[in-house]
């Protein structure tokens, strides 16, 4: 098949930070996009030296250098769907935003990465203002982490009706089209269960539980995966559930590597022919 005959693939950007040891971020998110078969383009807010065991530096990019490589990517190759990861700090957040509708961006992806599952803050306040008054209600879709999703309600979370509550509160203030507050957090039964809220109708998602230690870069792939649906055309509700399935598949097969949490396998099928 020559370059004139080839079809044109969907075009999915992430707009997120570098994770240096490969499970999460920029890097979770192209190999999501590549799994579904989108091409991955990326627009990197942060770069940080990290690997299985933590953290260890963070350096943010100028904001108009991420805006420069949005409007690079939309002007010459197009977006078909979009999502966000770490976007560090309040002036890269309304950079991001200021292009979003510039551009007209419709199916936004937020990852609001504001709090790590493990409860830490990630972002300081003036950055989750931000997110929260001017990012968010561009989306199409939110997907907060159970303490995330404290954070944007102002309730404790402890159960299913708490995150049901939780996700109808999050609608109502930040005018997101859906709402999906991820169980991952919590304990026993709730773990792998999501709810969903589009403002009518209210969906327990359920996923099987997959018990590893290696989980590092989950909610970013989640988030890539319901942004390559999109880009292949699906609607809001059967991307989730796709992604979800994806996620959980790539949790079947995760990776021990490193001395800490490694991460999702997100190129798991691979790794079968390897083991078979």
């Amino acid at each position: 098949m020559n370059a004139e005959t080839t079809p044109k693939v969907p075009v999915a950007l992430t707009i997120a930070g570098s994770d240096s040891g490969g499970g999460a971020g920029i890097q979770a998110d192209l190999r999501t996009f590549a799994f579904h078969c989108v091409h991955g383009t990326s627009a990197i807010t942060c770069v940080t030296a990290q690997n299985t065991l933590g953290v260890m530096r963070v350096d943010a990019m100028p904001p108009e250098a991420v805006v420069a490589q949005i409007r690079a990517i939309y002007e010459d190759i197009g977006v078909q769907a979009a999502k966000t990861g770490m976007l560090l700090n309040k002036e890269i957040i309304a950079a991001v935003a200021q292009q979003v509708e510039a551009l007209q961006i419709h199916n936004l992806v937020v990852d609001p990465v504001m709090v790590s599952r493990t409860g830490a803050q990630l972002i300081d306040d003036d950055a989750v203002k931000t997110l929260r008054h001017v990012l968010i209600p561009k989306a199409a879709i939110i997907t907060p982490n159970r303490h995330e999703a404290q954070i944007l309600s102002g309730l404790p979370i402890h159960s299913l009706d708490d995150m049901r509550a939780a996700a109808q509160i999050i609608h109502q203030n930040t005018r997101a089209k859906v709402v999906l507050v991820k169980g991952g957090g919590l304990q026993g039964s709730l773990r792998g269960v999501d709810i969903w809220f589009d403002g009518h109708k209210m969906e327990t998602l359920t996923t099987k539980h997959i018990d590893t230690k290696n989980s590092h870069g989950t909610g970013c792939t989640l988030s890539a995966a319901i942004a390559a649906h999109l880009a292949l055309g699906n609607d809001l509700l059967t991307a989730v559930r796709k992604a979800k399935d994806y996620v959980t598949s790539a949790l079947s097969h995760s990776l021990d590597i490193g001395k800490g949490q490694g991460p999702v396998g997100h190129f798991f099928p691979l790794l079968i022919k390897v083991t078979a």
